[in-house]
Formats: structure tokens, C-alpha cells, sequence
């Protein structure tokens, strides 16, 4: 088993496990495959392609060619927490298309995911997902690291982490900041520190709601005991105290449920 593939995300987490794939197993053969969503932060970008030179391999870049929006246009539907299309289709479903095309020998390769020793659960899914080819996670292994500790071996390397996670406060760097699988206090955070993408998502939103000619949303409010839909609207015409500031949800693309998995 001579290649790797790192799936390289333009998170911190992933960078920490491609460096120690490289570390352990060299660069000769080493893939760092970055699945692009088309709507990412242009930081995001930067960090990729100075991570992937202080690692060394290849670094990858595919895309389905749709945005999150023209792929719920596509299938008719609106992703939410219950359900994410753009993850499979734009995530997954690449990735495994990009594996099986240049790695038809499950044998011949190893898959790396950056997830980290509190994940295991998410890691026990995602090798069901890609049986037969062999996955794993070397930030499972000790010494297990902080974020602190990944930040001070980016410094080390002389490279900044992302903009959004690292000065803006975000759990992620993916889709520019919002994510249809996040809650009311991260669309409330991007309200804050990034209101022209919040705007974005809005109108988008607010498109698919025409489009579909349903009462649906990303976001769901539950006070009072019920159930229904919350658009971004709403959550921005609303006083902070009256949404759920502790409701930040998880953007988890490569983080399989299966259940949902169609």
C-alpha cells in the first residue's frame, strides 16, 4: 500500500493529519484532495495552497461545478440540519468518484480524514461509508493534539491559520461561513461578523422558499413547545435574546449519517 490520500478540507484538523501522514509515510506518493463547494471563503483558498507547500504531495483541487443552492435547485429540495444533499453530492460522492477512478485497488491506497480523538463516532461511520478502502484518522493517535497545539505547528511552518476560525470565530472553514447543517447561534455569529454573506444566504434562501413554493427552511424554532420553520429573515428582524444563542448545529461533509445518506 503506496499512496495516500488526505482529505483536505481547509481546516486546521486536516492540515494537522496530512503532516503527519507525510511525517510517517512520506510524500512520494501522498494526495492532499480538496472537494470545492464553489461558495468558500477566498481565505480558505490561501490556506490550501500554503499548507499543501509546507507539506509537500499533491494537492488535488475537484468540483461537482454546481453551489450548494443549484444542487437543492436540482434535487428539489432545501438542505437543513435533518438532511444535507450539497454534503453527498458535492463532498462525497466526488471524492469517492475521484478515488474509484484513480484507485480502482481498494489495497493499493490509504484515506485519511482529519478527525480527531473525540470523534470516533463520526470516524466509525465514515469507514462504513467507504468500505472496502481502508480509512483512518492519525490525530487518533498519541500524542493527541489541541487546537492550540495545531495553531503552534502551523506558526512553526510560518503559515496563518484560516481567517474564519482563527480571528472571526467560527467552528469551521467551510462553505464561507454558513452551513446548512449549522444552528440559530452560527447563522446569529455570521450575522455579525459577516453580514454580506449572511444577506446571500438569505436571498438564497428566500429564492428556494419561491422556487419550491413551500414554507421551508434551514433553521427550525421550537418555542412553545412546537415545531416550524424559521427563515434567515426572521432570525435577522429578531432581538439576539429571542433565538437559541447555544444552537450552533455542525457542519460534518465527510461525517456520514447514514440515515440521510440517499
Amino acid at each position: 500500500m503506496n499512496n495516500h490520500v488526505v482529505f483536505f478540507s481547509g481546516g486546521v484538523s486536516s492540515w494537522a493529519c496530512a503532516h503527519r501522514v507525510a511525517e510517517k509515510y512520506g510524500t512520494d506518493n501522498l494526495t492532499l484532495l480538496f472537494t470545492d463547494t464553489l461558495i468558500e471563503d477566498a481565505d480558505l483558498y490561501r490556506f490550501l495552497e500554503e499548507g499543501a507547500a509546507a507539506i509537500g504531495g499533491q494537492l488535488v483541487k475537484i468540483a461537482d461545478g454546481r453551489t450548494p443552492w443549484e444542487v437543492f435547485r436540482d434535487v428539489k429540495y432545501l438542505g437543513n440540519t435533518r438532511a444535507d444533499p450539497c454534503s453527498r453530492i458535492l463532498k462525497r460522492d466526488i471524492a469517492k468518484k475521484y478515488i474509484h477512478e484513480n484507485f480502482p485497488q481498494p489495497e493499493d491506497v490509504r484515506l485519511w480524514l482529519g478527525m480527531n480523538w473525540d470523534e470516533e463516532d463520526r470516524l466509525v461511520r465514515s469507514k462504513r461509508f467507504w468500505e472496502p478502502y481502508r480509512m483512518d484518522s492519525l490525530l487518533m493517535e498519541k500524542p493527541w493534539l489541541t487546537q492550540g497545539q495545531m495553531h503552534d505547528l502551523l506558526a512553526a511552518h510560518g503559515i496563518a491559520p484560516p481567517r474564519l476560525t482563527a480571528s472571526l470565530g467560527f467552528p469551521h472553514n467551510n462553505c464561507g461561513g454558513g452551513c446548512v447543517k449549522a444552528g440559530q447561534a452560527h447563522f446569529r455569529h455570521l450575522l455579525k461578523t459577516l453580514p454580506d454573506v449572511y444577506r446571500e444566504w438569505e436571498n438564497n434562501e428566500q429564492e428556494m422558499r419561491e422556487f419550491l413554493d413551500k414554507d421551508v427552511s434551514i433553521l427550525r424554532d421550537r418555542t412553545g413547545g412546537t415545531t416550524k420553520p424559521l427563515t434567515l429573515r426572521e432570525l435577522r428582524e429578531r432581538e439576539s435574546g429571542q433565538c437559541d444563542l447555544t444552537d450552533w448545529g455542525g457542519c460534518g461533509c465527510f461525517a456520514v449519517d447514514e440515515e440521510n445518506d440517499d
